[in-house]
């Protein structure tokens, strides 16, 4: 069946169709200068640009795109120097277009989300209800995985974690998918579903655009205005708070603490924010802390070290089988390096899925900005090493195991919260 979309998508996607061409001479001009001045500036700006791509594999990849871009759409130009920045294989440097306005992509009604069993619609807007909780067999021409794979090559990550967060929101945009071959085209994005009716085939189209969002604290689970969710109306805790920085609450026994990303607030800095933790452990006396860094994506490394001593300090709970932290793919960045900090220092057991990063790696993005499309390209320029040289873990694993499925998500069920009660 046809999606039908509303007026104003269906101007977007005439937009799209008479827009659709091979660069003038001009403009393909512009965009070979913006992709010499990448190459020239990455390595200049890079704490290490090659270590995980050679010099001679970098310039021909660049060597590559200059001769084909006066063949490419604008898009397709993007996309390309996306997997060029990413081949530089870290986490921090990279293109993203859900952090560049210039980009200027487009993305679904639909909001993709990776479970432990596949990639699901776990929002649409309000016009394509009936799709919200379906199971995504293929895109286009592609199978979910092979989408993946194909995705992926433009995502700057250190471990598949990492890149799965990315792709759920690549696999949404139009553009991304037709310059990566996975579509025919821009306009229309023909989907393969499995649903409780049996499979079904639709064929959606551009809708908005992208949303742009901050770097420091997962959003991917957010309400958004005119759009149905899976999990109904109501929130587990882990989601109920995503705009707090920090706070805590009691659950029974259980000290629940929350921190979505290394910062201080308005009002009150990590480090106040560590003391009151220190003082309510010692006042009330918890059997067990739980410490949940799920969607922390980082922010400033140097304000871990008062939460840390609070921990540390809080005797009755610095013990295994009492203090827990709730880790996952969007752990990332400066919340990696408080996982690095809580495994070094205290008894701490890690519930839930593995990280989106590891203790050894490039951090710390600057930008690029690029003079003529003026795109932004972040790069790592610096080597930050938590774990002993030789530790070649691609994440920090949990100890206890608690993967998120979508029947847990649908019935609000947080079964990371969940083994840490049940833990003995």
């Amino acid at each position: 069946m046809n999606i039908n979309v509303c007026a104003a998508t269906a101007l977007a996607v005439v937009f799209l169709v008479s827009s659709a061409s091979a660069m003038p001479p001009d403009e393909a001009r512009a965009w070979r200068d913006d992709l010499r001045f990448m190459a020239t500036q990455m390595e200049r700006t890079h704490k290490n640009l090659y270590h995980t791509i050679s010099r001679e594999e970098f310039a021909a990849m660049v060597k590559a795109l200059d001769a084909k871009i006066p063949s490419l759409e604008r898009h397709e130009a993007i996309v390309e120097m996306a997997r060029i920045v990413a081949a530089a294989g870290d986490g921090h440097t990279n293109i993203y277009p859900t952090r560049d306005p210039k980009i200027a992509f487009h993305t679904l009604p639909v909001a993709f989300t990776f479970f432990g069993d596949g990639l699901y619609i776990r929002a649409a807007h309000e016009s394509e209800r009936p799709l919200v909780g379906a199971k995504v067999v293929r895109i286009g021409d592609s199978d979910v995985s092979h989408a993946y794979e194909a995705v992926e090559t433009m995502i700057g990550h250190e471990n598949e974690h990492g890149a799965h967060y990315w792709a759920q929101y690549l696999l949404a945009m139009p553009e991304v998918l037709h310059a990566l071959r996975i579509t025919g085209t821009i306009n229309d994005v023909p989907l393969t579903l499995a649903t409780t009716r049996g499979e079904e085939h639709v064929v959606l189209h551009p809708f908005a655009p992208v949303e742009i969002m901050s770097g420091d604290t997962a959003t991917l689970f957010n309400r958004r205005d005119g759009r149905i969710d899976a999990r109904g109306l109501s929130d587990p805790l882990w989601l109920r708070r995503t705009g707090d920085a920090f706070h805590f609450e009691h659950v029974g026994s259980l000290l629940y603490v929350q921190i979505n990303k290394v910062g201080d607030k308005p009002d009150e800095t990590l480090a106040h924010f560590a003391q009151r933790l220190h003082d309510e452990i010692s006042t009330t006396k918890p059997e067990k802390v739980a410490i949940d860094l799920r969607l922390n994506r980082g922010g400033d490394g140097q304000l871990i070290t008062p939460v840390i001593r609070s921990l540390i300090q809080s005797e009755g709970i610095d013990r295994k089988g009492r203090l827990f932290a709730i880790i996952g793919p969007a752990t990332f960045s400066a919340a990696q390096m408080f996982a690095d900090a809580l495994e070094k220092y205290t008894s701490v057991t890690f519930v839930g899925e593995p990280t989106g990063s590891k203790g050894n790696a490039y951090g710390d993005s600057r930008t690029i900005i690029l003079p003529n499309s003026g795109i932004t390209v972040r790069v790592a320029i610096y080597y930050w090493q938590d774990w002993h040289p030789l530790d070649k873990r691609y994440a920090t694993l949990p100890g206890i195991p608690a993967p998120l499925t979508f029947n847990d998500y649908v019935n609000n069920i947080d079964p990371a919260l969940q083994a840490i009660e049940q833990d003995q």
